[in-house]
């Protein structure tokens, strides 16, 4: 979104490029994030620094601050490199969200200059932002193709479960009815239960799998920030979703579900049970994160009764280069999804991780 003037910014302005995790600065990011509130979870260290560590990519801060040294704007970078998709500096990897967080708006052209500098400079041929202020015409801008979803947490489970639409209500109904328990935790059997859920659900969907790392990598540097909600079938499991927690809100990010877990209304149960536990967490609103409009994941959330609220991403490419395409909706992709929905579970887990690590 466009941020509004504000008429007490200070007059000077500059920008430099953070590359080292030195403690003092990641803290005075940590603090910016917290305060602002378009702040994301995906602007936050731990969430730049994880997807360095456990895909290999490098990262960078580009930090905007006054004639005080006080910080105005940052933009998180991680540096994406794939012999597969190519190479892009993407704000942020593996995010649905990141872009420009800026209190001054004379801020987010020089982010998103000094982004494109540094671009130049080492040959990335691409930059992606996802979401924040949007720069000048020099920069596509994708609106219409994605929708965000978020809405308030209800005051109890009955009540939640009445705000949500009659036809999904009754599904979540049948689903209690099924002698499910739901457990929450990050330990090894967390770790380990969802990991081997999620890469089932996403080969049956066509995509390869993150190295589990990244799922590691998050969760040890979001601390209590970040769980995993399991769904149990007597004591197998069938459904789990990874979340993380910012600014009163939890993302249900990384979820799936096995075969079973359509009979059994896991993935209804799941997230309604995710519900109750973050209100129990003291958490006021639900971030269901975004999807593809006319996708069955855009009509599955609004059947929950999140209203959809259009987002808009900004990209720049250099002269002559065709902008990366990394959607697996992509019909460029559709011989590729068919054949890894084939693969044995096995194969598709060993080879996904090395060319999911590249998506960014």
């Amino acid at each position: 979104m466009n941020m509004a003037f504000n008429p007490n910014a200070p007059d000077t302005l500059s920008v430099r490029i953070l590359a080292r995790a030195e403690a003092n600065e990641l803290a005075r990011i940590e603090a910016f994030v917290s305060e602002s509130p378009e702040g994301t979870a995906f602007h936050r260290p731990a969430w730049v620094l994880g997807v360095s560590k456990a895909c290999g990519h490098e990262w960078r801060y580009l930090l905007v601050e006054d004639g005080e040294g006080i910080l105005q704007a940052i933009l998180p970078l991680n540096l994406i490199h794939s012999p597969l998709f190519g190479r892009a500096l993407v704000s942020s990897g593996f995010a649905v969200g990141g872009g420009i967080l800026t209190n001054n708006d004379r801020a987010t052209q020089l982010l998103a200059d000094e982004a494109w500098r540094f671009a130049e400079r080492h040959s990335f041929p691409t930059v992606e932002l996802r979401g924040g202020p949007l720069p000048d015409d020099q920069w596509q801008l994708r609106q219409g193709v994605y929708a965000g979803f978020v809405t308030p947490l209800a005051d109890d489970a009955e009540s939640q479960l009445l705000a949500i639409r009659r036809r999904q209500r009754a599904e979540i109904r049948k689903g209690l009815k099924n002698n499910l328990t739901v457990r929450v935790g990050t330990d090894r059997q967390d770790r380990a239960d969802h990991y081997a859920i999620y890469a089932e659900s996403v080969r049956n969907l066509g995509t390869p799998v993150f190295p589990q790392t990244l799922f590691d990598e998050i969760l040890d540097r979001f601390g209590e920030d970040a769980d995993i909600l399991t769904v149990l079938h007597e004591d197998k499991p069938v459904a789990s979703v990874l979340s993380l927690y910012h600014q009163a809100a939890v993302m249900p990010y990384w979820g799936g579900g096995t075969w079973d877990a359509r009979r059994l209304r896991a993935n209804d149960v799941m997230y309604y049970s995710l519900m109750n536990h973050a209100r129990e967490r003291g958490c006021k609103f639900v971030d269901f994160g975004r999807s593809k409009i006319g996708t069955g994941a855009y009509s599955f959330k609004k059947n929950w009764g999140f209203e959809p609220q259009p987002l808009a991403y900004a990209t720049r490419t250099a002269e002559g280069v065709e902008a990366r395409d990394v959607n697996p909706m992509s019909s460029k992709y559709r011989m590729q999804v068919a054949l890894w929905q084939r693969l044995p579970l096995s194969v598709a887990n060993r080879l996904g991780p090395m060319i999911a690590k590249g998506l960014g």
